[in-house]
Parts: structure tokens; sequence; C-alpha cells
């Protein structure tokens, strides 16, 4: 499958706050307001897939729900972008606040699973997704939509908010719309992929008493 507009695309390193103890809360409240946007994003790793989203751009709340409620997180956003200008801004920031939320509900990532991957069929499109929650930021994305748009959201949008989620979450995401004919099916495929790899990658292992390396640490 074609790359939609590059290959890998390396981050920084991230790691949270300490996880005081197995069962401890993993929650967290972050904002980023900037001349362009303003939004406030909460999370609970150990939710029951919950979502209150408004970013004001109809489909890219719909896949932000999917994102909880096949991760089993609970996650509301609020708040409100340039939408004037177009969705960029508000897609990026809302994906850097995901990972920023990521990160310090993961604390030190004591205790999980660490790697999982998943495949996500949605009628005529199949995604193929595979992450490291170790702490480095990394995005390989392969896939490219027959559409510039779904409704008023950018196509090429998806593969931008990843890697700002990945890079602020320390996930080393790999991504592959693997085939598909309708770019909502596509996208809607790659985000479930996303949450159902996600949720694997951050259960508590009760049998992994420490990081999940043998460095020691991630």
């Amino acid at each position: 499958m074609a790359d939609n507009g590059g290959g890998n695309r390396r981050g920084r390193r991230r790691g949270g706050g300490p996880l005081a103890a197995k069962g401890a809360s993993r929650k967290a409240e972050v904002r980023r307001k900037t001349t362009e946007t303003d939004f406030t994003l909460t999370i609970d790793l150990d939710g029951a897939g919950r979502s209150e989203v408004k970013t004001g751009i109809g489909f890219f709340d719909h896949m932000l729900a999917q994102i909880a409620r096949h991760g089993l997180l609970d996650l509301t956003v609020r708040g409100k972008g340039d939408l004037h200008v177009d969705a960029h801004h508000t897609v990026e920031d809302v994906g850097i606040l995901l990972g920023q939320g990521l990160a310090e509900a993961l604390g030190d990532r004591a205790g999980i699973a660490r790697y999982a991957d998943a495949r996500v069929p949605m009628m005529d499109a199949l995604a193929a997704v595979a992450l490291d929650a170790g702490g480095r930021g990394n995005l390989v994305f392969r896939g490219r939509f027959p559409e510039l748009q779904v409704g008023e959201f950018d196509t090429a949008l998806v593969r931008e908010f990843f890697w700002s989620v990945a890079n602020h979450a320390g996930l080393d995401l790999h991504m592959e719309i693997l085939y598909g004919e309708n770019s909502h099916h596509m996208a809607e495929a790659a985000f479930k992929g996303f949450a159902r790899a996600l949720r694997r990658a951050v259960e508590r292992d009760p049998r992994e008493a420490g990081v999940p390396s043998t460095k020691g640490v991630l």
C-alpha cells in the first residue's frame, strides 16, 4: 500500500510520573491553550468506554469516541479551535493532548503489557496496528485514502493526529491501512485498530512486577 505522505516519523522519549502502586488510579487531566486552540482533555485508562467529545468537527468527534469505546477508556474533550482557518490545528492539538494524557496516566508504566497489535475490518477496509508503549515516540504510517475529505475532515489529518499522539504519549506506533474503497471505513478501521491495540498494551499484567524491559527502566 502506498504511503500517504511519508513513512517513519520519530519523536522524543516520553515518560510520565511515578505510578504509586498496582491498582492505583490511572487518570489525567491536561490542557493546551495557544493562539489557535484552547482544549482540555481528561482520560481514565481503566474506564468503561464512555466519552464526551466536542471539538467542532463531527467526524473527528466520532473517531475519538471510537478510541474511548474500543479502548475501554473514559475520555472527555472540550474546547474550541480556529476552524475558520481549517481543522489542522484542532486535530493536531487534540492529538498532542491525548498523547500527554496517556503519558501522565501511565506513570512509570510498571506492570503494563507494553506490546500489542490488532487488525480491524470495516466493510471494504482492513487496518493493522501494532504498538510499543515503552516510552519512545515514533510513527510508521502506510495508507492512501481515495477521497480527500470525509465530511469536513481532511483525511490527511489521520496521519497527523496519530503522529501527535505517538510522539507525546511515547508510543512506537505502526499503522497500515491494508486496503479499502471508502475513506470513512478506512479511517474508522484505523482508529478502532489503534484503540484495540492500545487497550491491550496498557493492560496491567499481574505477573509483571516492574517495568516490562530487561534494562529495568523504560
